[in-house]
């Protein structure tokens, strides 16, 4: 895919204007220093060069106070840049809790996208406009990443691990998505599109798909299907071997060797896979291992189904999926 960036890429998202004043700010204070710098040099080698009649320069004394306002004023932009960078990043690092949820699987060389409704599309997003979206990622083989420049918004997509990268889109229109890691041979053909629609457009874009099941309804499937509930029960409750997962996402968990941990997406996702690693406190290690036997379109699913059992019932314990 032969894709350019332009040097000033359009701002299409609430995270564009802050980002460009930042950077602005950067490259003005740095052409302010490379000039007074610059400057000063090329004065001070003319205006005490040696000559005939002083061929040594004479000794100057120090100066305090220009000592310390060289040290100080860096120090307070310093600072101020400090400041301002940490704010930003914060605001693009916390996605709002209301945000859509949508899942990404990179690939050499491609995009994979999963809607929670079941809408799957490839080396294309289609999102709604002024809606926070936020993007859970991972990659089936190396390191690559997403990177929307007219977003201002670029994460890296790791093997293994989770990352999450969040935006609000503020223009409707087709905007490039990038892989900015190189990735092998086809890495620069690994790119697409970001379709921001008006809200009833993108509604009517979902219910155009082929029909297929949610990611809720999948992982359902998958987790009857891979024999889950002989251990875990239908999830509502504690199965014979293993415990509940009802409202285990998002919970704080006790393992057996003392330590709290949070559910989240990677400590399911590990909880899958590397089931031995972290055992709930009152279980034996008897699940087995599924790596290798599910991919990561089947573990976001399966995730999607933990995520969707909701609370536990009052006075319930509440537990993590997998460690038994």
């Amino acid at each position: 895919m032969n894709q350019s960036i332009p040097l000033f890429p359009e701002r299409a998202s609430s995270f564009a204007g802050g980002v460009d004043a930042f950077f602005i700010f950067l490259v003005l204070v740095a052409l302010f220093f490379s000039v007074v710098v610059g400057v000063g040099i090329l004065y001070f080698s003319f205006r005490h060069r040696r000559t005939a009649s002083n061929p040594v320069g004479k000794i100057v004394a120090g100066s305090l106070s220009l000592e310390i306002a060289w040290m100080a004023v860096p120090f307070v932009i310093a600072m101020f840049m400090f400041a301002w960078g940490s704010k930003l990043y914060v605001e693009m690092r916390r996605p709002p809790s209301d945000a859509l949820e949508i899942y990404v699987v990179g690939k050499q060389w491609m995009w994979k996208v999963q809607h929670p409704d079941g809408r799957r599309e490839f080396d294309e997003l289609h999102v709604p406009v002024n809606r926070d979206i936020k993007l859970t990622m991972i990659s089936e083989d190396v390191i690559h990443d997403f990177f929307v420049p007219a977003f201002r918004v670029k994460m890296d997509v790791l093997p293994g691990r989770y990352t999450t990268l969040w935006f609000r889109a503020t223009k409707t229109g087709r905007y490039h998505l990038f892989c900015s890691q190189y990735c092998g041979t086809e890495h620069s053909h690994m790119g697409g599109w970001v379709i921001v629609m008006e809200p009833s457009d993108y509604q009517a874009w979902l219910s155009g798909g082929s029909g297929s099941e949610s990611l809720e309804q999948a992982g359902q499937a998958l987790f009857t299907q891979l024999a889950c509930v002989s251990c875990h029960g239908e999830g509502q409750g504690p199965g014979p071997r293993a415990p509940a997962l009802r409202g285990v996402y998002g919970s704080k968990v006790k393992l057996s060797d003392g330590r709290t941990v949070l559910a989240d997406e990677a400590y399911i996702r590990e909880s899958i896979l590397d089931p031995r690693a972290k055992i709930v406190m009152g279980y034996e290690p008897i699940m087995p291992t599924f790596q290798g036997v599910i991919s990561e379109d089947q573990l976001l699913q399966l995730i999607a189904y933990v995520k969707s059992l909701g609370v536990p019932p009052a006075g319930a314990q509440r537990s993590v999926a997998g460690k038994e």
